[in-house]
């Protein structure tokens, strides 16, 4: 099989590369801006890499989908802290790239495999908590949140992709991910910034601020699922055994790791205490309560609550994660802990 992923320097490109080359015998075609995430593949001969402007780039990537069997368009925005600032430019990668894209799929009948979002589902209702692919109610907050254009963009490429596959007959398989964690999901200095999402937000914070912010209070809660689970359910609905993943959404997470955000802090804390570079800090780290307006700005707002249903993936795909949330941390602190100690 010969995979086209745009993307592919990011968290869930690059995991899924070494992922693909461990454990498949497929060949892999990657384009993104950049490639300093993919140092340890540049010898793989099954592996090749274009980097680029996915703005610029058309003619290039409407030969690549032509090329290779199943393409994931994975370039896009996934920060809040980027897409509240910058809502037109979310628009147009998330949206805009994305469907030139899925164009060239459909006119070359190539198998895509599409990253939605749980964002996606909007704010649940307490008669629609649990969040299921078919049957729940996409509810997104007012215009003036920025935040909901992510969201929006996300939604109508769904709703796009289907239709392709209804009218055109577009191969695809969609997946919305639900909150993966694990090493590199952001750097330090995306955190530095207030740019990083939760886990390395607060990692670095810790280490580096002696505060953690919980904004709105960190009453929030989200369904964690550490990336090597979230990875092993991707590579299944590619692997698309007996066709069960065509043209089906798919959750993937891990309604077991069903946390609040200031439960995440706590149990980052009483982890990082058990390394002895990091423990000095994490025995005096201050946890704080923010207001969302004064941590992201007036065009914020959030859902309080995640919980996907993976019922689908198991009984379509025979696909459970395995990983609490405690686990994923201990493994992210052992990954943070080798790298820092490269850096002394």
């Amino acid at each position: 099989m010969k995979v086209f992923i745009t993307g592919i320097n990011g968290f869930i490109g690059s995991h899924l590369l070494r992922t693909i080359l461990q454990k498949t015998d497929w060949q892999v075609q990657g384009f993104d801006l950049h490639d300093n995430n993919l140092a340890e593949f540049k010898n793989e001969h099954r592996f090749s890499m274009k980097t680029g402007d996915i703005f610029k780039e058309e003619n290039w990537l409407e030969q690549a989908v032509k090329e290779n069997d199943v393409v994931l368009p994975l370039a896009g925005i996934a920060r809040p802290a980027y897409y509240i600032t910058h809502p037109l430019g979310t628009f147009e990668l998330d949206f805009e790239q994305n469907l030139k894209i899925v164009r060239h799929c459909a006119k070359y009948q190539k198998r895509v495999i599409f990253p939605s979002t749980s964002e996606v589902y909007g704010m649940p209702t307490e008669n629609s908590r649990i969040m299921v692919e078919d049957e729940s109610t996409l509810t997104l907050g007012p215009i003036r949140k920025s935040r909901w254009i992510y969201s929006c963009s996300k939604q109508m490429m769904d709703r796009v992709i289907f239709a392709f596959g209804q009218e055109k007959g577009l191969p695809f398989s969609i997946f919305r991910p639900f909150n993966w964690v694990g090493p590199g999901l952001d750097t330090f200095k995306d955190a530095a910034e207030h740019k990083a999402r939760s886990i390395t937000q607060f990692i670095y914070d810790i280490l580096y601020t002696g505060r953690i912010n919980l904004v709105g209070g960190g009453g929030q809660k989200r369904s964690f699922i550490w990336v090597d689970d979230g990875i092993d359910g991707l590579i299944t609905i590619i692997k698309n055994e007996n066709n069960k993943a065509n043209g089906e959404i798919f959750n993937i997470g891990n309604p077991s790791n069903h946390y609040s955000i200031k439960e995440l802090a706590v149990m980052i804390v009483d982890e990082m205490k058990n390394y002895s570079q990091f423990a000095e800090k994490a025995n005096n780290v201050n946890l704080i309560e923010i207001p969302a307006a004064k941590y992201y700005g007036k065009n914020y707002e959030d859902m309080q609550d995640r919980l996907p249903s993976v019922q689908k993936m198991k009984d379509l795909l025979g696909w459970e994660p395995k990983t609490t949330l405690r686990e994923a941390i201990k493994l992210t602190l052992d990954w943070y802990a080798a790298q820092l100690k490269k850096d002394l």
